[in-house]
């Protein structure tokens, strides 16, 4: 696979497409509380991004040659499931934690993003682990490439 330079028009569709994965997961925030259902949240983004945005989620029905296509418009992965969870029947309940992970394509650009949500009071742990994969991130990426240990930059 090549990397190829985009033009300024290449990048506008970009920042399109990632301002709608941003706007998208905001639109989503007030709705995850207790007792909706990821396939609830999964209806309301799919609806949101289609009617809303005029775009096309992704995952829906992407299938890599040799598998099944995905059957959901988002991923949700719910407490201590690391990723890529297919949104289901089951209420989320005070005290979870989920990731909802969003992919738009507009005009041809995708816009790739996900966040983690507090369901209503949640623990001191999870509320840790809410914000530690942010502060783990931009804390690496800050880290001069001098500091790291050899082989790892």
């Amino acid at each position: 696979m090549t990397i190829t330079t985009k033009d300024s028009e290449g990048i506008a569709g970009m920042r399109v497409a990632g301002r709608l994965a941003g706007e998208l997961l905001d639109y989503l925030a007030p709705l995850i509380k207790p007792g909706i259902t990821t396939n609830e949240i999964d209806r309301l983004a799919d609806d949101y991004t289609t009617r809303v945005q005029g775009a096309i989620s992704a995952p829906l029905n992407y299938a890599p040659s040799g598998h099944n296509p995905y059957p959901k418009a988002i991923c949700t992965s719910i407490n201590h499931q690391v990723c890529h969870g297919i949104p289901n029947d089951k209420p989320l309940k005070k005290g979870d934690i989920v990731n909802v992970d969003v992919t738009v394509i507009k005009d041809g650009w995708h816009g790739d993003s996900s966040r983690m949500y507090m369901v209503g009071e949640v623990s001191v742990a999870a509320r840790a682990s809410c914000g530690s994969g942010t502060a783990l991130t931009w804390g690496t990426l800050a880290t001069p490439s001098r500091l790291l240990p050899k082989g790892t930059a």
